[in-house]
């Protein structure tokens, strides 16, 4: 039997995030803290793997060595220091009001799109600490989010993105293998969800490159690439890291309506 301890999204604005992250940086640990029984390790460091296998449940952990200034941005946006963000962008930018990040808001006055039930989308899933599972299947690549059981289709069967692509939150991901690396390209996006937990906005034209790397038997690394011509002057990159944990499985989290999603933040 597997219990949460009750730590929401919501209270790693700032100071449980750093103190949260900076645990994880001292013990190895991961972002979202839960427990399984007498919890287990993951992999031994040094263990055998498949480089090429990266089914199981992961959640996102901190990099080593981080600030607390790196380790509060690196839960609440893409790339290092200010993202270079066109005319359209600052407008909608300046517009927003985050409940997390330096321009925080209560979580009554926000209007991130996120507290209305709207999916977070890609890639701003991964900024939201609840696990992931990835299931490796013959023509795709499956994942499964814990976040309000979203799920996300990468396929691996050839196929290029379709001509009349349908915007979606999750947009169109096609995969393939360069080497040890999962390379995941995905367009087709709609601009209903900020980019990322501080307000940055993206339009439908957004482009997300994703190069899924295991490093070791129980470390996921995945790099960003992020380009949008609308939002964003020029591409930008950043980098996620991620621990497996053969113990855990999914729990159920739904978003029911705006008022019990809210309950559930707090």
């Amino acid at each position: 039997m597997r219990t949460r301890v009750a730590i929401s999204s919501i209270i790693l604005i700032c100071g449980l995030a750093c103190v949260a992250l900076a645990q994880d940086r001292a013990t190895g640990g991961s972002i979202n803290t839960r427990k399984t029984g007498a919890q287990k390790s993951p992999a031994a460091k040094g263990a055998a793997f498949d480089a090429h296998d990266l089914s199981g449940v992961w959640n996102a952990r901190a990099p080593a060595n981080a600030t607390e200034a790196e380790l509060e941005a690196y839960v609440s946006q893409f790339g290092k220091g200010d993202v270079p963000m066109t005319a359209w962008a600052k407008e909608r930018y300046d517009k927003s009001k985050p409940s997390f990040g330096p321009r925080g808001v209560p979580v009554e006055k926000t209007n991130d799109p996120a507290f209305a039930c709207f999916p977070p989308g890609v890639p701003r899933i991964y900024l939201h600490p609840f696990p992931m599972q990835i299931v490796q299947a013959p023509k795709e690549v499956i994942m499964l989010f814990e976040y309000d059981h979203n799920v996300r289709h990468i396929f691996t069967d050839g196929r290029p993105h379709p001509a009349d692509v349908t915007p979606t939150y999750m947009g169109d991901s096609i995969g393939r293998w360069e080497g040890d690396t999962f390379v995941v390209d995905t367009v087709g996006f709609n601009d209903k969800i900020w980019l990322d937990r501080v307000g940055h906005p993206h339009s439908d034209q957004l482009h997300v490159i994703e190069r899924f790397h295991r490093t070791a038997a129980d470390t996921l690394q995945i790099d960003f690439t992020i380009e949008d011509p609308i939002a964003f002057t020029r591409p930008f990159t950043s980098t996620l890291y991620f621990r497996l944990h053969p113990d855990w499985t999914l729990m159920e989290q739904v978003c029911e309506d705006n008022a019990g999603f809210l309950g559930f933040e707090k």
